[in-house]
């Protein structure tokens, strides 16, 4: 093993237990307990990331989608609009899908395009909802074996209606964890 995949290793690891510092964010805008502070994290990252041949707009990337994750919406807001490509756009989505503005999530994941982390989603969370004998929901998710974002976004819309302690909720949420590792991984040095 190279000594960069290595450090990528690291990176992912230690970006991975900021995300599990908080738990899984509802798919609402927060707050919730458990989440740490905008000028903790910051400092977290600088650490991470110190010393990386990792270009600044990754960087931005990767703070933006740990802020999201612990609810700090204006600050990842800000970091969302900075960032001019698909991965901004990206963010922006599931930003605004979490406020929750539907609509406007649905105008960013147009500007997305087809993300090459589609793919893996589709993977990870078809396995998890084949896991969960949910294939309803796995066909309104996967389509053609690519993850629609779509409808993920109408699922969301419909979810508050249930309440938290739904198990539909619950298994949102995982699956809105899995979108977000997998947005996180795509970001880092490959």
């Amino acid at each position: 093993m190279s000594s960069g995949a290595k450090d990528e290793n690291a990176i992912v690891a230690g970006l991975k237990n900021l995300l599990k510092a908080a738990g899984l964010p509802e798919l609402g805008p927060g707050p919730r307990a458990g989440v740490l502070p905008e000028k903790e994290l910051d400092r977290a990252l600088e650490d991470l990331l110190k010393g990386g041949k990792l270009p600044e707009v990754s960087r931005e990337l990767l703070r933006g989608l740990v802020l999201l994750w612990h609810d700090h919406m204006d600050a990842a807001h800000e970091i969302a609009q900075a960032i001019e490509n698909p991965d901004g756009s990206f963010l922006h989505g599931i930003l605004h899908r979490r406020e929750p503005d539907y609509g406007n999530a649905t105008y960013w994941f147009r500007r997305v395009g087809r993300h090459e982390c589609f793919s893996e989603i589709a993977r990870r969370v078809g396995e998890m909802l084949k896991a969960n004998n949910e294939s309803g929901m796995e066909k309104q998710l996967i389509r053609n074996g690519e993850w629609d974002p779509y409808g993920f976004i109408a699922l969301c819309e419909k979810a508050p209606a249930k309440g938290a302690g739904d198990a539909v909720v619950k298994l949102l949420r995982e699956i809105q964890g899995v979108e977000t590792e997998v947005l996180l991984e795509h970001s880092l040095p490959r």
